[in-house]
């Protein structure tokens, strides 16, 4: 197997380990409210306080990963959060895991930038749609996987505490991997000469060689109509998932389902969205194996993963459960796949020295879209019910779909040689 996929599991690792701390809570929250006494509004003040340092954190850490470089800022983020999930255990009440939420947020902010700017370094255009898959897959696994680890110590300690220092833990034993394996593919002693050739001429398709590795200044990448395609593309789809992720067992506990007793179930939209990851980069990769555009190939998916989103308004009248379960399937499954062409366009479109900062861009504005969307979804649950929130959730991917179509295109700045062209 070649090193570069060697890298690409390091990713999805990584990510897995970061959505199972960021998960724990949301599994935990039944039992969280119920001890403190919380409303839906004050467990969504909770969810903000990590949005709002998340949001922050993504555009300040994918500047500094293009300064310091994908190895340093990812061993220090993983270093930072897995320190305050364990942390999260002392908090004594809701001020506390404001506090905790937020710095947890702030230190979680740094892996999509960082593990985006590594699929630019490492992988050529035509396999970067099966990368980013791949490490954005372990989103929906690490999701998967947080109820059976974190339900299972709850159950084993008859304590919500000790979740947190478990989950914290799986960050450290990462870390020693990533810095015993890591290095860039020019200085790394496993990558062969042939491998390494197709690693450089895929870094350098499409743009002036000269500007490869170019960090383009933020009055730059902000008059770009590809760098706000991207960022309204994340504000108006990534509050969907996060909806999902944070929601989820609240929701159900709203229609009177236990989360102990759905356990089974509640997987399958996290599975759909990881087949979601590999189907939107798989079909993507196939496309343009097959001549079709970079650019043709991504919007494809984006737009037929808006189309399976808007089956999040079914969930509101069925009564089955099981029929339910299926229509949040396909929506998460969509969601996936319009996601990885997301994270792709940066490394598709920008030198490879601006690819984080880019990231991290969309980031903070998939940050402020969740944080409106969660104080929305907190204020109607309270008054009304979660019926509104799912209808009004499968219809706001859509903008996001217009968003790419119209501003992620080649452009002058493309003629010139700044910007890859798609």
């Amino acid at each position: 197997m070649p090193f570069r996929w060697v890298i690409g599991l390091l990713l999805f690792a990584s990510t897995v380990i970061n959505y199972i701390d960021r998960q724990t809570l949301s599994v935990l929250a039944p039992h969280i409210m119920k001890e403190f006494h919380w409303t839906n509004t004050d467990f969504a003040l909770v969810i903000i306080a990590f949005r709002a340092a998340y949001a922050i954190g993504q555009t300040l850490s994918g500047r500094l990963l293009d300064r310091v470089g994908t190895r340093a800022g990812l061993m220090a983020s993983v270093t930072f959060y897995s320190v305050v999930a364990m942390a999260t255990s002392l908090a004594t009440g809701f001020k506390s895991l404001v506090t905790f939420r937020f710095l947890l947020g702030l230190g979680e902010s740094a892996n999509w930038p960082g593990a985006t700017k590594a699929v630019a370094e490492w992988f050529p255009r035509r396999e970067s749609g099966w990368a980013v898959a791949l490490f954005d897959s372990g989103s929906s696994i690490g999701g998967a996987l947080a109820p059976f680890i974190v339900l299972g110590v709850y159950r084993w300690f008859d304590s919500w505490r000790p979740a947190f220092i478990v989950t914290g833990l799986l960050g450290f034993i990462w870390l020693i991997v990533f810095k015993a394996l890591y290095r860039p593919p020019e200085l790394h002693p496993r990558v062969s000469p042939a491998e390494l050739k197709v690693i450089l001429e895929g870094r350098e398709s499409g743009i002036d060689p000269s500007r490869s590795d170019e960090r383009l200044p933020y009055s730059t990448l902000l008059r770009l109509p590809q760098t706000w395609g991207i960022v309204i593309g994340k504000m108006l789809s990534d509050p969907v998932w996060f909806f999902i992720t944070d929601w989820f067992f609240i929701y159900l506990a709203s229609r009177n389902y236990r989360a102990e007793d759905t356990l089974m179930a509640v997987w399958v939209p996290f599975l759909a969205a990881d087949l979601g990851n590999f189907a939107g980069g798989g079909l993507s990769s196939w496309l343009i194996s097959r001549g079709w555009s970079v650019g043709a190939a991504r919007k494809l998916v984006v737009v037929l993963g808006g189309a399976g989103m808007t089956l999040l308004a079914p969930t509101v009248f069925v009564e089955s459960f099981a029929l339910m379960v299926a229509c949040f399937a396909v929506s998460t499954f969509s969601y996936a796949a319009l996601s990885t062409m997301i994270l792709n366009l940066p490394a598709d479109v920008y030198p490879t020295g601006s690819v984080a900062s880019v990231s991290g861009l969309s980031g903070t504005g998939a940050g402020i879209g969740t944080i409106a969307a969660t104080l929305l979804t907190g204020a109607i649950a309270d008054r009304m019910s979660f019926s509104p929130i799912l209808i009004g959730a499968s219809l706001v991917p859509l903008g996001c779909v217009a968003a790419v179509l119209l501003l992620v295109r080649n452009t002058e700045a493309t003629r010139r040689g700044e910007l890859r062209a798609i």
